[in-house]
């Protein structure tokens, strides 16, 4: 039975009262057309719950905008969602991710996370090609996607929204990774579940790294939300000499700050007895204290690590979530403890994740208490930094 309007419907009630589901809920497939954004190709979801979401197709299958009853969940940032054909992947020393981010997610990968690096390469077997050079976060953000398929699927009385695709990475003499997603939406929820598979479709050994930096603003980042997360410590900050210069911690979010430089943390995370971590940004004082929130989950086998960007300047005001399959320090600090994946041919790493709005502060009270139950979450606002990588 999908939730809906307040009361459970079965889906003969639904059938009964509409002629197509769409009246309510579905997906429609559209096109951007205007700007740097013209041409990327969109599948808006409608779960009938004021929940809706947009995929963009060109991008990767990055889910971009995100709305619950009118307020704005996934961060939009000055870039818009700028069409692929325009990214030049090597342009300003490596840094031109900056030009094409925007949107609830991107993913970073699929051989490549992090800080630019040149990756010598003789598993390629091409006397011309030294090095992999990579810029930040890597290529798959802006590859479009080959749509295999979506629509909505009944199982007795569940309904479940749906779309697939494949993301191809590959050059000749070099890596041919390939990104398998799929992302499904329940009729009646206010959440969805991003499952990746990225397979080795060539036949030479490759390495594979992978991250999902998830952008959260304004309502849900505002002056005192809340980073809840079951955080044993903190590993490590791009700040640590000068953990206090900006006055701004990592458990308590400010308003916009004027020219505020980004600030980054990697904090070693505790699983539930399932494996799953839960992070979430909650606002308490939404909406007369009605209190809103987006709660991440994931699984602590697929993603070890989490890192949190607090990026607080005005104009790009975003706090992001990143779980991710290797440390803060990327690809050289990977490759020095023996840490860096590699994929044979055939060879799959599979990730799954699911966002749900908290719509209230109920549920964002239920939230903190799980997450406390893991482990007990510090709310000093300037932890001490561990540098323990090991856990």
């Amino acid at each position: 039975m999908a939730l809906l309007y307040g009361k459970p419907h079965s889906r003969l009630e639904i059938e009964k009262r509409s002629g197509s589901l769409l009246q309510f809920a579905g997906i429609q497939q559209s096109e951007l057309s205007n700007g740097l954004e013209r041409g990327i190709r969109c599948l808006e979801f409608r779960t009938g719950t004021g929940f809706q979401f947009k995929v963009l197709i060109d991008r990767a299958m990055d889910v971009g905008p995100v709305e619950y009853c009118g307020a704005a969940i996934g961060w939009q940032s000055p870039t818009g969602f700028r069409h692929p054909g325009l990214h030049e992947y090597n342009d300003e020393g490596g840094l031109s991710w900056l030009r094409s981010m925007s949107g609830i997610m991107q993913t970073g990968g699929l051989d490549h996370t992090l800080f630019m690096d040149a990756d010598p390469s003789p598993h390629y077997h091409y006397v011309h090609r030294k090095t992999v050079n990579s810029s930040l976060h890597g290529r798959i953000a802006n590859i479009p996607a080959s749509l295999s398929g979506y629509g909505e699927t009944w199982d007795g009385e569940e309904c479940t929204l749906w779309c697939e695709g494949i993301v191809t990475q590959a050059a000749i003499f070099a890596e041919d990774l390939q990104l398998i997603r799929r992302i499904e939406a329940k009729l009646g929820e206010s959440a969805f579940t991003i499952t990746d598979r990225v397979v080795n479709h060539g036949f030479n050994r490759t390495p594979h790294m992978f991250l999902y930096h998830i952008n959260l603003g304004y309502p849900i980042l505002d002056e005192g939300s809340k980073l809840l997360a079951p955080i044993r410590h903190t590993i490590w900050a791009s700040h640590e000499e000068n953990l206090q210069e900006q006055g701004v911690g990592y458990y308590t979010m400010p308003a916009p700050q004027q020219s505020f430089h980004e600030q980054v943390y990697e904090h070693a995370i505790v699983a539930d007895e399932d494996g799953k971590v839960p992070v979430a940004l909650v606002n308490p004082h939404f909406n007369n204290n009605q209190g809103i929130g987006m709660l991440i989950e994931f699984n602590k086998n697929e993603f070890p690590y989490l890192f949190e960007w607090q990026n607080l300047q005005e104009g790009m005001y975003a706090l992001g979530i990143e779980p991710s399959t290797n440390h803060v320090l990327g690809k050289p600090f990977a490759r020095e403890r023996d840490e860096l994946r590699w994929l044979e041919h055939g060879e799959s790493c599979e990730y799954t994740t699911r966002f749900q709005v908290l719509a209230n502060n109920d549920e964002i009270s239920r939230t903190k208490k799980r997450i406390n139950n893991i482990c007990q979450q510090s709310e000093e606002e300037y932890p001490e930094i561990s540098g323990h990588w090991d856990g």
